[in-house]
């Protein structure tokens, strides 16, 4: 066994101690008595250098430490605990913002797809795109060493720029991972037919980039129907508030001020 010094979050407060870690548990001693198997476990997920350890009965274990002892304990549970995972060479992120990441390369790992994230495990790496940032999957051409060959693509929204990984495995399984994939973000998907023609468009401007007046201008619609229109696209999830526009009319005190002021 390993021990990996932690912090660990119990009734709302962090108790510093050392925990036993292998391929086949998580030991953690008093105060808090408790042990992990790694095959219990089926969901990982990273913020910042905190880690939230999930079981199939719903047992949450949330753990703070220091980037290398995090990287130990990522690469030991991606790799045991219950999961889809298959090994494979990947590239991420392969494009940031539509330009090609300066280091990127091909990284010999796994791939496992747990409940929240799509995790990439190399040697020196590992890296997690969550599901709900999860913007398309595709299989299509890469060249690889000189020649095409057919990849997975999986597009994520990071800081509001789209990224870009690539898969490469045998041909045999990479339909496999695409239908994979694909299952474990149909909650994403929308049909076409659930938004009428001007909905639709109003969405395609908002990803271009156009603010409200804009839009508004573009097509010809009052503010009462684009506020309708963003209404039906936060029901769907399609859209979220990040500020709210309001309207103001003067009041006498500021009628009076602006009379005086265009005297003077």
């Amino acid at each position: 066994m390993t021990q990996v010094p932690v912090k660990v979050e119990q009734d709302g407060k962090w108790v510093s101690l050392k925990i036993d870690v292998d391929e086949e548990r998580i030991q953690i001693p008093a105060p808090i008595s408790s042990e992990i198997k790694i095959k219990a476990i089926d969901d990982l997920e990273e913020k910042k250098s905190v880690l939230l350890i999930k079981t199939k009965k719903g047992d949450v274990l949330k753990l703070a430490s220091i980037p290398k002892a995090l990287q130990l304990l990522k690469r030991i549970i991606t790799m045991g605990c219950t999961a889809y995972r298959l090994t494979a060479y990947f590239m991420s992120p392969a494009v940031r913002g539509g330009v090609m990441v300066k280091e990127a390369r091909w990284e010999k790992g796994a791939i496992a797809v747990l409940k929240t994230g799509i995790w990439f495990v190399s040697k020196d790496n590992q890296v997690c795109i969550p599901l709900d940032d999860v913007s398309g999957i595709q299989i299509t051409k890469r060249e690889v060493q000189g020649k095409d060959s057919d990849v997975v693509q999986i597009d994520h929204i990071e800081n509001s720029e789209v990224v870009t990984s690539f898969v490469l495995c045998p041909l045999t399984t990479l339909q496999i991972l695409f239908n994979y994939l694909k299952d474990a973000t149909k909650d994403l998907d929308v049909s076409s037919g659930e938004l009428d023609g001007i909905s639709a468009q109003v969405a395609m401007l908002v990803y271009s980039g156009m603010d409200t007046h804009s839009i508004e201008n573009m097509i010809n619609i009052s503010n009462k129907q684009i506020e309708s229109i963003y209404d039906k696209l936060i029901e769907k999830k399609l859209v979220e508030v990040v500020t709210v526009r309001r309207e103001v009319k003067l009041t006498t005190k500021g009628v009076r001020f602006v009379n005086e002021s265009v005297k003077t």
